[in-house]
């Protein structure tokens, strides 16, 4: 198959003989071509398993800041390869499927966010990591869900603030950071189904369970946490508390590493509203497969590329982010 066609699909679909041992092949094409894989939590369990670097977007940020790898394979979703081709653009930067979306970055056009931006000067502009880099490009400061917070208090009382694209993160900081920031309507489509009537459920089925959630979840279900925080933040808590049982309201490819660090303890995944499955998971993220992973090592392709004058804008708030988060010790 040709690039040409490759590029329709966006991935490669070289068919591998079932003779390969893929996780082998795998760390062997790390290693002669000096590439890093950088694996978001909410990847399957078998990408876990073989990057070099699990994490959650801050932590991604911070390793593809600072490896000395000539190759960034990013397992995770396209703004990610983004940001990391941004931080490191003379590495060549790869993705094991292009389609590799995100509802919550797809939630704000770069376009329509310009505009709004532009409708209220005198604002300063915090995003989201979840964004396009042209949206980067039009920020003042970019967060994470382990940042936001401690970023938005770090600003003046009186600053006048947009706040994009995330609806349900923007009125968590707002209600515990006594902020009114102007919201963009954005939301990721994992976190917003979650489903309150079946964690009550569960909440019945295991009286002691504590319930962790993440901040992109609604005001309500937020209000029934024991913890809310970033994936980061769900598992430090999970492995500091003396709990047995944890309902996870979050996207289920966590549960890998929660298990991994507790195999003692019972993590359940919360469940959505419209299905009968008993886990939530993003069908972005588990687009990348071992196959995908493999392909793309041998290939060196798909690449993502960010264009030079939109990264120039970007670099500047993603960084701003990573020097707060240093010195705030994040």
């Amino acid at each position: 198959m040709n690039k040409e066609e490759w590029l329709k699909r966006g991935y490669v679909t070289e068919p591998i003989p079932q003779s390969v041992d893929l996780k082998a092949e795998i760390k062997k094409l790390c290693k002669e071509k000096n590439a890093v894989i950088l694996g978001h939590f909410y990847q399957s369990d078998e990408i876990q398993e073989i990057a070099d670097f699990i994490g959650d977007s801050l932590a991604l940020a911070q390793w593809a800041a600072k490896t000395d790898a000539d190759i960034i394979v990013m397992c995770g979703v396209y703004f990610m390869g983004e940001t990391a081709k941004i931080l490191c653009p003379d590495k060549k930067v790869l993705i094991p499927d292009l389609n590799t979306g995100c509802s919550l970055a797809d939630s704000c056009p770069a376009e329509e966010f310009t505009k709004f931006v532009n409708a209220h000067p005198g604002h300063t502009v915090v995003s989201y990591v979840n964004t396009s880099a042209a949206v980067k490009a039009v920020t003042d400061v970019v967060v994470t869900s382990t940042n936001a917070k401690q970023i938005v208090e770090s600003l003046p009382k009186d600053e006048k603030i947009i706040f994009g694209p995330d609806r349900n993160l923007g009125n968590y900081i707002n209600s515990i950071a006594g902020r009114n920031m102007l919201l963009w309507n954005g939301a990721c489509h994992v976190h917003e189904k979650f489903s309150i009537e079946k964690i009550i459920e569960l909440k019945k089925q295991y009286p002691e369970a504590q319930i962790l959630v993440h901040p992109e979840c609604k005001g309500a279900l937020a209000k029934m946490a024991d913890k809310v925080g970033s994936t980061a933040g769900l598992l430090k808590f999970a492995m500091a508390s003396d709990k047995k049982d944890f309902i996870v309201a979050t996207e289920s490819g966590i549960l890998y590493e929660m298990r991994k660090q507790c195999p003692e303890k019972n993590f359940i995944p919360a469940p959505p509203e419209d299905s009968t499955c008993a886990c939530n998971e993003c069908n972005f993220m588990r687009l990348n497969t071992l196959e995908k992973l493999y392909n793309t090592l041998k290939y060196e392709w798909p690449e993502v590329q960010v264009e030079k004058a939109v990264a120039e804008k970007a670099i500047l708030p993603i960084q701003r982010m990573l020097d707060i988060s240093k010195k705030l010790g994040l």
